[in-house]
């Protein structure tokens, strides 16, 4: 405590090396808490930025009432939402539907604007690791939840409010009073926020399946993965569907169209099968928000090189692939690590 007490006060004096030493062990906490809101890597990575330079030039108002913490999360929060009602009000480009596609969708949802988020990014810890030791006590969801895909993708459904609160008390664990401060509202606001919230979130998330997960990294997450992507990558639609649950989904955000079962998900893989005349994918694994994913490349007709199409990500239950989140976007490649070409 004193040394930290003697960190701040150098950091107080202008010292910007003391303001990093204090402030570095939370910034991939705080990364991951905005990717959450936001949905976006990039958007995250912008807003993280922004809450460190407005910490530093308003260290001399840290009173110390809240931990340094609690402090950064308050005005990591409050960078969020106003990232938010900036985005509200530039309208969005419309998603590009594939070009390919003539099969009947099972559903045509909402466009959610939803990127994937780099496993290399949460640090040395493991994803179950690392939001345990985030989660305070009044958190309500398991950690391996709150970090996944679909998780993140319902959290986008909720007005902007609405989600800093139910991740800052039902995710981080906050007390309601610290929430309430954060967002200088009342706690009657933020209990009527969060019953909200958890109603959206309940209609959103899938079923109670966690325990028949494999758990990430281990040997029969890689081995389902493995024989995803040999399938996948031979355009053996039969092999893919074979290692489908019954109730898979298939969903390419923000895209609209979203199939469901082993049969429209065979439609559409048959579909993208023919639009791309005989290329055939090459998957390059890598992990996204937990789970395993896949860098999608295709051969160049015109030059010996194959170029990025994306990233795929995979949900798994049990033994089975419960669903199927395609990225086309390629701008996120980068935070993978992952190449805009490879050799043919």
């Amino acid at each position: 405590m004193v040394a930290a007490d003697v960190m701040l006060g150098r950091a107080r004096a202008g010292d910007e090396r003391a303001f990093g030493e204090l402030t570095e062990p939370y910034r991939s906490e705080l990364q991951l808490h905005c990717y959450r809101i936001l949905g976006s890597v990039q958007d995250a990575e912008d807003v993280l930025q922004e809450t460190m330079l407005a910490a530093w030039r308003a260290l001399s108002q840290y009173e110390g009432r809240a931990s340094l913490r609690t402090w950064l999360y308050r005005i990591a929060t409050n960078r969020c939402l106003n990232s938010l009602r900036a985005s509200g009000r530039r309208p969005r480009t419309a998603p590009v539907v594939p070009p390919f596609l003539t099969a009947e969708p099972t559903r045509r949802g909402e466009p959610v604007w939803l990127e994937p988020y780099p496993d290399a990014l949460l640090g040395d810890a493991s994803a179950d690791t690392l939001a345990d030791s985030l989660a305070g006590p009044e958190a309500r969801y398991e950690a391996k939840e709150t970090i996944a895909l679909a998780f993140v993708a319902a959290i986008q459904h909720l007005p902007p409010r609405q989600r800093a609160v139910l991740v800052l008390r039902d995710v981080l664990g906050f007390r309601s009073a610290e929430v309430a401060d954060m967002l200088a509202t009342s706690e009657a606001s933020v209990t009527s926020a969060l019953q909200r919230a958890r109603v959206t979130m309940a209609g959103r998330l899938p079923g109670p399946d966690r325990e028949r997960a494999p758990l990430p990294r281990s040997a029969r997450e890689r081995d389902l993965a493995d024989r995803f992507a040999t399938a996948y990558a031979a355009d053996d639609i039969d092999g893919v569907v074979a290692l489908l649950t019954d109730d898979a989904w298939l969903t390419m955000p923000p895209v609209t169209l979203e199939y469901q079962g082993p049969e429209a998900i065979a439609a559409f893989l048959g579909e993208a099968r023919d639009w791309r005349t005989g290329m055939q994918n090459r998957l390059v694994p890598t992990r996204a928000n937990g789970q395993p994913a896949f860098g999608c490349y295709w051969p160049d007709p015109h030059a010996p090189v194959l170029r990025a199409h994306g990233l795929l990500v995979l949900s798994l239950e049990g033994d089975k692939v419960s669903a199927i989140t395609r990225f086309v976007d390629n701008s996120v490649l980068p935070y993978f690590g992952l190449p805009r070409t490879l050799a043919g």
